[in-house]
């Protein structure tokens, strides 16, 4: 695959550069949302479409193996047909795909109409980011970098929100029908400001490495989201997924580091920074989505709080993450990069440890305040990591590493929920034996007449009694445990940002006349 992409002229790209933004950000918001806003509504569908809960989860799969598959050749296509025309024939594309969604009538009709959402979503958020990163001097990438990590990381976090809201007001299939006036007011503005590319006709796919690292890609996503179901390697099905995923992904090595022209360009990873950001990036996905995927079930189910008022006290986090990123964007260039992540990983790990101590009986204060705190942290990791991974990468090379880029903080949002659902479901059955062998009818505790008048393991009410509250228990306790996963591995991340190189600053003028020419 050829990697390389012209950069559109810099007066009309100058002269629009505000419109442009504005644009490309609303098609980034459009992809974002569709990540988590049909999560609230997935009870709601699973009633109308007649699915079991066990088949519902294809129209979350089904998107997410979509995009993913689709996110690595938008720098091929880019090249191949014109930025331009790739990116207006997604938007176009997912919002077609999004109004299809809101009218299916059968489980079949939306898994197969989200699947036509992830393939056209996929490359709007890694072109949107090419096209910022050409538009912006070097030095004003920081900031360019904050409104799109605000677009990509904040979405979801709204999602459930908004979800919620158009859910119970007005259907669930206006979670859907909402891209379509985003959809168009990005579509319009694009084709009003922004330039087109030069096509490079002599462009061509690497099917090979196209075919190996998407079937790697699907069989992943299919062995995560199913294995918990399965009980993983004891069924059969994971067995042959796993086993797909290996060889799939080892062809792919294989002949990525043999053939001429393959469809990911190895000398990519020559760049140390891009190499180094690509793991963070992936621990970020880890840490950041995982998380809201806990706080969700935690807040609805063992603190019974309304979908809404879940919502609203998550809200704050994505506040934390805007108003750093947009603090962060003025400091980039003027503070070592590597001291901002630093700080980033260490406000996450800080919310996480004070995460490792609730119970049901946390205040909402706390909730919202160490919210914020996390939210913080993702502003001083996303816009500095996202400016140097770029920072020392060739202009022609751009493109592939933002679908690269962006498929690493996918797969790593993608395993982070994955491996902490299965983690819930195991500890909480753990904890259950453990605690539950201390509830005998000898236990002292059952002396108080008080206790036995509501907890007598001798009757069968009491009996059901303890078991809920021996399940909530375990529960809390499982929680704790994978907050605590997600806090060390964000200390682990810490000393390894000292192998990030800081760009040289001198370089800086002549990257953007070489973007700019």
């Amino acid at each position: 695959m050829s990697d390389t992409i012209a950069v559109p002229s810099s007066a009309s790209a100058v002269a629009n550069r505000g419109a442009i933004t504005a644009c490309v950000i609303l098609a980034v918001i459009m992809q974002a949302l569709d990540t988590t806003i049909a999560n609230v509504a997935l009870p709601y569908i699973q009633g109308s479409v007649s699915a079991s809960a066990d088949q519902i989860n294809w129209v979350l799969t089904s998107y997410i193996v979509a995009a993913a598959i689709m996110t690595p050749p938008s720098g091929f296509l880019a090249a191949r047909f014109g930025r331009k025309n790739v990116l207006l024939t997604a938007i176009v594309g997912f919002v077609v795909a999004s109004v299809l969604c809101g009218l299916a009538q059968s489980l079949p009709q939306i898994v197969v109409f989200r699947l036509l959402q992830g393939l056209f979503g996929a490359s709007l958020v890694p072109l949107s980011q090419g096209i910022l990163l050409d538009i912006y001097a070097v030095e004003e990438r920081g900031k360019a970098m904050a409104l799109f990590g605000v677009s990509v990381m904040v979405g979801p976090v709204l999602g459930p929100v908004i979800g919620g809201w158009l859910t119970d007001n007005i259907s669930w299939r206006w979670v859907f029908y909402i891209n379509v006036p985003i959809g168009m007011l990005a579509f319009f503005g694009i084709v009003a400001f922004v330039s087109e590319t030069t096509r490079q006709a002599s462009a061509r796919l690497d099917w090979f490495g196209f075919g190996t690292l998407s079937l790697a890609i699907a069989a992943l996503q299919l062995f995560l989201d199913r294995g918990e179901q399965l009980d993983w390697f004891s069924s059969a099905e994971i067995q042959i997924e796993a086993l797909i995923c290996a060889s799939a992904f080892y062809l792919f090595l294989v002949h990525t580091f043999t053939a001429n022209n393959s469809f990911v360009n190895p000398r990519l990873f020559l760049d140390r920074n891009f190499s180094v950001s690509m793991f963070f990036i992936f621990v970020i996905g880890v840490t950041y989505l995982a998380s809201l995927a806990l706080m969700t079930p935690y807040l609805q189910t063992l603190m019974d709080y309304p979908v809404m008022t879940a919502g609203i006290v998550m809200g704050p986090r994505g506040v934390g993450t805007m108003v750093c990123m947009f603090i962060v964007g003025r400091m980039i260039g003027k503070v070592d990069t590597r001291l901002l992540l630093v700080l980033g990983f260490s406000l996450t790990a800080w919310a996480m440890y004070d995460m490792t101590g609730w119970t049901p009986d946390v205040s909402q204060w706390t909730i919202v305040s160490v919210g914020f705190v996390q939210g913080a942290g993702l502003g001083f990791l996303f816009v500095p990591l996202t400016t140097i991974a770029f920072a020392t990468l060739p202009a022609h090379m751009r493109g592939e590493g933002t679908g690269l880029y962006n498929l690493s903080r996918n797969i790593g949002s993608s395993v982070g929920i994955a491996v902490v659902t299965a983690l819930i479901t195991e500890n909480v059955q753990s904890n259950h034996a453990s605690i539950a062998a201390y509830v005998t009818p000898f236990n002292h505790a059952f002396d108080n007449p008080v206790i036995v008048q509501h907890l007598d393991p001798l009757k069968a009410a009491g009996r059901a009694a303890l078991d809920g509250m021996i399940t909530t228990q375990a529960t809390i306790i499982a929680y704790m445990d994978d907050f605590k996963l997600l806090m060390i591995m964000s200390i682990v991340s810490i000393p390894l940002v000292m192998l990030l190189r800081k760009p040289a600053s001198s370089a800086a003028p002549a990257e953007h006349n070489a973007v700019m020419e």
